[in-house]
């Protein structure tokens, strides 16, 4: 069997149980997405897995994040976060301009 090109993947199909708003970041095991448009319920949408994002950060005094950082998806506060959370954080990629600990965003690059 010979292996087909299928997309470039910088974005992947996806159709969603419940309804996804644009910029919700969706978790398929360790696969990590934005969605790009609004998603109803049972359609078939798109996630961007590369790219780069301003994702939601915790503002408390240990917050600060590093340009060239490691971040993860914490799902439970929706933000993202330097620590893997012994494995229940799921990695984004890396920051790529730094964030000050107060700051409510920090840019990220997608890795997958």
């Amino acid at each position: 069997m010979s292996t087909t090109f299928i997309q470039r993947g910088g974005s992947i199909d996806y159709t969603p149980v419940a309804a996804v708003s644009a910029g919700d970041v969706v978790v398929q095991g360790d696969l990590v997405g934005v969605a790009k448009l609004d998603i109803a319920a049972g359609k078939l949408g798109a996630l961007a897995v590369t790219g780069v994002f301003d994702f939601p950060k915790a503002t408390t005094s240990a917050s600060a994040l590093a340009a060239g950082a490691k971040v993860y998806w914490d799902a439970a506060g929706e933000v993202v976060t330097a620590g893997a959370g012994g494995g229940a954080n799921k990695y984004v990629g890396k920051v790529v301009r730094a964030a000050a600990a107060d700051a409510a965003v920090v840019r990220v690059r997608l890795e997958q």
